[in-house]
């Protein structure tokens, strides 16, 4: 974690050394020359390009307003991109174990099992979202901007099992609480989802022509669900379960004689949802990395630090009941941003970009996380005994879109 937050100071220290030379630049005395060519000073004591055919402009009749336009400051930026970013790191649960067929019912909860399932391999990929922003300019340095970006439909589904012969399907968890199957032609099925919301508003100076710093809030909201189900649904209520001296292969040949039909579908055996609202304030810089013509290469860097207002909610199944629980905390986190976008400008407002962005949230809840703060703490009785946000997750990818200036 120093290290991380070090090597972003960094970071920026790297982008921002250009500008002692890039302020020189922007802050060099001005030719006052008729044919200069260059900036000014303006009314208002803030400065404006002048150039010999601009000043001709000044005279120009009624048909000549459309060419001048061109040489008036454009005031507001607006932007709207499409963003596919994947997600990476998740907290590391075991999900689902292997216990064997033969095992009795009863002694599941004292025999080892094998690991086969765990939340890391939930992979969710890539899904897609938009941003928006619109940038204020208030003279040739000082900028407000307000951005917005939504990532929704991140989802991973694994199934584990039915075995043949068949294997005891096992998830535990603190406490007295474990679950298999009802049945042994049913799998054991684990569904992950995740999305994130953005807001920021922030101030930004040109300390050159090249680098901008910037300095303002952010709002981040994370939210995850972590589902735990037996499909197919039962044919039969598993009343098999008043003896718990069944074991799997006693099961399988209950489960094909008559019995009490199941009517109704029951509920997952255990899910848990995440809230993560982030609330802080950040600083960064970006910096032209290289120029030429219409075509131009940026980077970014943002790190700040957060307040976390997280919650978590469990819903245990505890013989096709569900009984709930629920916490809240506040906690510090860390959010750092990089990003690398190239822009191709097509006309005097309107320009194309392309980029990567990357972006790492460290003290947040994740869904895995809660499963070891959730006791069964008695046959009817389920309780959280906190929540846990000492995870960290990494979302990345690119970015494509249109700005237009005027």
């Amino acid at each position: 974690m120093k290290q991380l937050i070090a090597a972003s100071w960094l970071a920026i220290f790297a982008l921002s050394a250009p500008c002692v030379a890039g302020a020189a630049e922007f802050n060099a005395p001005v030719d006052s020359t008729p044919d200069s060519g260059n900036f000014r000073p303006d009314s208002t004591g803030g400065t404006a390009f002048s150039h010999p055919e601009a000043n001709a402009k000044k005279d120009a009749g009624p048909n000549d307003a459309d060419s001048s336009r061109s040489s008036r400051p454009r005031r507001l930026t607006v932007s709207a991109e499409t963003i596919i970013f994947d997600r990476v790191g998740t907290a590391s649960r075991t999900l689902v174990e292997r216990v064997p067929g033969a095992v009795s019912f009863a002694k599941i909860p004292t025999t080892p099992g094998t690991p086969v399932l765990n939340s890391t391999d939930l992979n969710q990929g890539f899904s897609p979202g938009f941003r928006l922003g619109v940038t204020y300019h208030a003279d040739s340095r000082f900028g407000l901007e307000l951005s917005f970006f939504r990532v929704r439909g991140w989802d991973s589904s694994r199934s584990i099992g039915p075995d043949n012969p068949p294997n005891w399907l096992v998830m535990r968890a603190p406490g007295n609480f474990f679950q298999t199957q009802d049945f042994s032609y049913q799998s054991m099925t684990w569904d992950y989802s995740t999305d994130i919301y953005n807001a920021e508003l922030n101030v930004r100076y040109n300390l050159s022509r090249r680098i901008t710093v910037l300095a303002g809030f952010r709002w981040l909201q994370l939210n995850e669900n972590l589902q735990g189900t037996i499909p197919p649904p039962d044919r039969l209520l598993p009343i098999w379960k008043f003896d718990p001296n069944n074991n799997l292969f006693d099961v399988a040949r209950i489960e094909n004689l008559r019995g009490i039909p199941a009517t109704e579908a029951f509920p997952p055996f255990w899910n848990t949802s995440t809230t993560n609202n982030l609330y802080g304030l950040q600083i960064g810089a970006d910096g032209k990395l290289l120029e030429h013509g219409g075509f131009s290469i940026v980077g970014l860097i943002k790190v700040g630090g957060y307040w976390n207002h997280a919650s978590e909610s469990t819903g245990v199944s505890l013989e096709k009941v569900v009984y709930p629980s629920g916490a809240k905390t506040d906690h510090a986190a860390f959010v750092g941003e990089v990003g690398l976008q190239c822009k191709y400008q097509f006309t005097m407002g309107l320009a194309l970009k392309l980029g990567y962005q990357a972006l790492w949230l460290y003290g947040v809840a994740l869904a895995p996380g809660q499963i070891q703060e959730t006791y069964e703490i008695g046959p009817a009785s389920v309780t959280a005994r906190g929540v846990n946000c000492d995870s960290g997750v990494l979302l990345h990818g690119g970015t494509a879109g249109l700005e237009y200036s005027f």
